[in-house]
């Protein structure tokens, strides 16, 4: 009998440790501040699917979407202290209240059209902003993701001109350089959390903001808002970051396969935000949002100063005709 207990106790001991073995050895938090409809969703679990599969279950990754851990600021903020691993931090709420230079990609009109864009931060200026982020944030960027062309919006009126922003309050993320363009174009740029922005509109607190159509859509924001002016004013840049002392806990071979997992869901992101926004624009038309067609040139030449203002701040004159040229 003593032998026979001696034995199942050897056996669950075997059972436990084989369990142990197949376990998760590392946990990765990963914050974004979209809807679980929104692409940053998309990408994030690739990246899950794509690290546990090449981890065998090794290393895992909890998605946090919609601010469940704190507003984009407080997200990057964490990442900089070990709190979580990754997030997704745009260039607007993310990086530019940490990384000066990360407003360079904030600036209005800077990109001509997606391609530029990806030419830009694929290439030499992208490598060197992500240089700047790894060093504020102590963290390790990852890739670059995309969330829209980000266009004006409101409830009061149609804006076709600049004149026509003159006093509306409008909500901009914490970026410096968005906060200027928006009080060089005439309104009242209005800074607050992404989360707020809903019961902003309903209470009246603000009048409209500026989004791309994906984000219109899947926040709902067309309930509360009526006009969309296409101005096309910026290409929003987000950055997957990663905490360098949390992936230090992982051996380098596991910490390559976060890195080969991060190119993966950098592929699905992009591919899914180009996918949603044609969609995301048809579906707010049949919502009965008007959408206005505006002259480019008058709105360009009022944020003029804006490049005066911030062209030390973001790297120099060098820089932003760099990105022009590419």
């Amino acid at each position: 009998m003593k032998h026979t207990k001696r034995f199942l106790a050897a056996t669950v001991t075997a059972i436990a440790l084989m369990g142990n073995a197949y376990a998760a050895e590392y946990t990765l938090k990963l914050a974004h501040n979209g809807p679980e409809q929104h692409p940053y969703q998309d990408g994030a679990e690739a990246f899950k699917a794509a690290l546990e599969e090449s981890t065998n279950g090794a290393v895992t990754v909890e998605i946090f979407p919609g601010e469940q851990l704190g507003t984009e600021e407080a997200a990057s903020q964490m990442v900089k202290q070990g709190t979580i691993a990754c997030s997704v931090a745009s260039a607007g709420g993310g990086l530019a209240p940490f990384v000066p230079e990360a407003d360079l990609l904030n600036l209005p009109f800077v990109f001509n059209d997606i391609d530029h864009f990806y030419r830009v931060v694929d290439g030499p200026v992208g490598e060197r902003l992500a240089g700047k982020v790894e060093e504020s944030l102590n963290a390790e960027v990852l890739g670059w993701w995309f969330s829209g062309v980000r266009n004006v919006w409101n409830g009061e009126r149609p804006v076709q001109t600049p004149d026509d922003l003159k006093g509306l309050k409008i909500r901009v993320m914490g970026s410096p350089v968005l906060i200027d363009t928006f009080n060089a174009l005439g309104a009242q740029a209005t800074p607050m959390s992404f989360g707020e922005v809903y019961t902003s509109l309903q209470q009246g607190v603000i009048d409209g903001a500026e989004t791309d159509h994906v984000d219109l859509l899947v926040e709902n924001f067309f309930e509360v808002t009526k006009y969309v002016s296409l101005t096309g004013h910026m290409y929003l840049a987000a950055a997957l970051v990663c905490s360098e002392s949390e992936l230090g806990k992982l051996p380098e071979d596991l910490r390559e396969k976060v890195r080969e997992a991060a190119a993966v869901g950098t592929r699905a992101e992009r591919e899914a935000i180009a996918a949603m926004t044609n969609d995301a624009l048809a579906r707010l038309k049949e919502k009965g949002l008007e959408f206005n067609e505006v002259d480019l040139a008058p709105f360009r030449e009022k944020v003029a100063s804006v490049y005066d203002e911030n062209a030390e701040k973001v790297g120099g004159r060098k820089v932003i005709e760099e990105i022009a040229n590419q």
